[in-house]
């Protein structure tokens, strides 16, 4: 093809998937991350709007 890149060797392939591999899972961590602070923020604003309202059990 005319866009395509050349063809390159198994090793340097490998090579490429190892250096990949090796900065780690950083975009699933920063995911994970942003997910628990929404739904500690989402608990805080709960207990602040719905539960401190109501005042204390009886």
């Amino acid at each position: 093809m005319i866009n395509s890149d050349p063809p390159t060797s198994p090793a340097a392939a490998d090579q490429a998937v190892e250096d990949v591999v090796a900065q780690g899972p950083s975009g699933a961590v920063v995911l994970a991350g942003i997910a628990t602070a929404c739904v500690v923020a989402m608990w805080f604003a709960f207990y602040l709007f719905v539960f401190l309202p109501r005042g204390p059990l009886q």
